[in-house]
């Protein structure tokens, strides 16, 4: 008995480098695409002088498409880590003749990315419909003080609100999730994990909004989120961190729409 409990531990340990070891490597990849540019020139994000709006085409659309996939599979895999390593483990000790644990276990990433992918494809929509407006400059960034301080004081709003807690409570309690929402075979799995990335995205989306702030290819302000996001997710005190860093955005947003005003 205790041979098999050691084999079985053992198999445990050896699935959990090997999710671990896939994990980052397609976190890395990501980095490394967004470090390169995101498969983008000043060119394609200009089209032209520095000031002029790009050119919305197909092509264009599918790049940025593929620029905000990317980057959301860079920002917020590190903080999903917890929660498929669980469901990586139980599907491997749970056995089930339904399916292969490792096809189970990707199936739910791939649940969690489709999720993602409906964000960045909305995401894509708001830039093309901010660039028609010339609401961003040549970063991505607002060009727009009152806009700016409309993204921030919404960010630190909905940090502050049950949905947003209700949500972080999921993201934060791998166990609390599975205890509920577990389901077995490969549709189960691919099901969990669209659910953990509805609870992701509803815990998230309008800090992610804030890359219209800061900058959509602003390197420092993409790792700057994707650090808090990943402390608000598994450090102790990460709800009380949500209810202040939303105190703190809320006044940032008023501070920039004073100094708007102001002229200063």
């Amino acid at each position: 008995m205790s041979g098999a409990t050691s084999t079985l531990e053992s198999t445990l340990k050896y699935d959990r480098w090997i999710v671990i070891s896939g994990l980052s490597f397609i976190t890395v990849i990501s980095w490394a695409y967004i470090l390169s540019g995101a498969g983008m020139t000043m060119g394609d994000a200009t089209s032209g002088p520095m000031a002029m709006a790009p050119v919305w085409s197909f092509g264009y659309a599918l790049t940025m498409f593929l620029m905000w996939q990317v980057m959301m599979v860079a920002m917020m895999l590190p903080s999903a880590a917890p929660m498929i390593l669980l469901v990586a483990a139980l599907n491997r000790k749970k056995n089930t003749a339904t399916g292969n644990p490792a096809l189970l276990t990707g199936l739910f990433v791939s649940g969690y990315l489709i999720v993602w992918g409906g964000f960045s494809l909305a995401a894509v929509f708001l830039q093309w419909q901010m660039d028609r407006w010339a609401l961003l400059n040549p970063m991505m960034a607002s060009a727009s003080a009152p806009l700016g301080a409309a993204l921030l004081i919404a960010a630190g709003v909905y940090q502050l609100t049950p949905l947003k807690h209700a949500c972080l409570r999921h993201c934060r309690s791998p166990l609390h999730f599975i205890g509920r929402r577990w389901r077995s075979g490969a549709g189960g799995a691919l099901m969990m994990g669209l659910d953990h990335g509805v609870f992701c995205l509803g815990c998230c989306w309008v800090l992610m909004g804030l890359l219209f702030y800061g900058g959509v290819m602003n390197l420092a302000w993409i790792g700057g989120i994707a650090l808090y996001v990943l402390i608000e997710k598994v450090a102790p005190a990460g709800h009380w961190i949500g209810r202040f860093s939303g105190a703190l955005l809320i006044l940032w947003g008023a501070a920039v729409l004073i100094r708007s005003y102001a002229g200063l």
